[in-house]
């Protein structure tokens, strides 16, 4: 794709198209070049991903919109596909701020990004209800002025308030503030999926690999999702795979992973030579 307005047409008709489709979470430019190649049309950058492969919690707190940007700019740069962002909290708790990030986030090459509800205060996890409204409304209200498809999040299931009505409640005030997606991650199982999707108009994102139960694509689709993700899965998949050779050689004393390993012709097949 030539430009940004190019990848925010194909990332905005893969919304509008009939079914699900699946935009996997890459967390470095390498694992992002890898997922194109498999032919996935859309990719999306993870906090969580991020946050293990520089040792650090998935946090706000721990992850600078900086640190958060240049990651999405690594990744963007590494593919020709459009690109969407885990945007936290927008890294401030006033709508200003949200509007700040999506600025700078469709400056570095962005066609789409999500601003979350949760505070990342243990004491008050989710922002007040008029609140997080108004925090949408301004990131919606700024992305209007880029090539940039925004996502709200609503994160009681992540935080332990599970109230399905609230949460609906607010994707709807979301939807209404000017939201183009809308995404509840943590929900508990595929009928509460179901009531999302038909209490709403926008396109609805779920993330599969989390703890809980398992849903196909074609379930998935049949209850009305648009748009699956799966979070920090694949990182954390990539780290079980670590682990299980550094076990083994620890343990062990054997190197029999390296008989399953990707070969190194493969991998770097799938680089891009360094530029001189």
């Amino acid at each position: 794709m030539e430009n940004q307005q190019d990848k925010h047409r194909a990332f905005r008709a893969l919304h509008d198209r009939q079914g699900a489709f699946v935009i996997p979470n890459p967390w470095d430019a390498g694992s992002a070049r890898i997922l194109a190649a498999l032919g996935f049309e859309a990719l999306a950058t993870t906090s969580a991903g991020l946050a293990f492969s520089i040792g650090r919690r998935d946090s706000s707190a721990a992850l600078s919109r900086d640190v958060i940007l240049q990651n999405a700019r690594d990744i963007v740069g590494a593919t020709d596909l459009p690109v969407s962002a885990d945007l936290e909290d927008g890294f401030g708790k006033d709508p200003l701020s949200c509007a700040e990030t999506i600025s700078l986030a469709a400056g570095v090459g962005l066609v789409g990004g999500s601003i979350e509800d949760a505070t990342g205060d243990a004491a008050d996890r989710v922002f007040e209800f008029s609140l997080a409204v108004e925090r949408v409304a301004a990131a919606a209200e700024e992305a209007r002025k880029h090539p940039f498809v925004l996502t709200a999040r609503a994160e009681n299931f992540l935080c332990g308030r599970y109230d399905l009505d609230d949460t609906i409640r607010r994707l709807v005030a979301f939807e209404e503030a000017g939201a183009d997606v809308l995404y509840a991650p943590g929900l508990p199982d595929i009928e509460a999926i179901r009531t999302v999707c038909s209490a709403v108009k926008r396109p609805v994102n779920v993330v599969m690999g989390l703890a809980g139960q398992v849903y196909s694509v074609e379930q998935l689709q049949e209850a009305g999702v648009k748009r699956i993700s799966v979070g920090g899965s694949f990182a954390r998949a990539a780290l079980a795979g670590l682990m299980s050779a550094a076990r083994e050689v620890k343990e062990r004393g054997t190197f029999n992973y390296s008989k399953s390993a990707m070969p190194a012709a493969e991998a770097a097949s799938y680089m891009l030579d360094a530029k001189r």
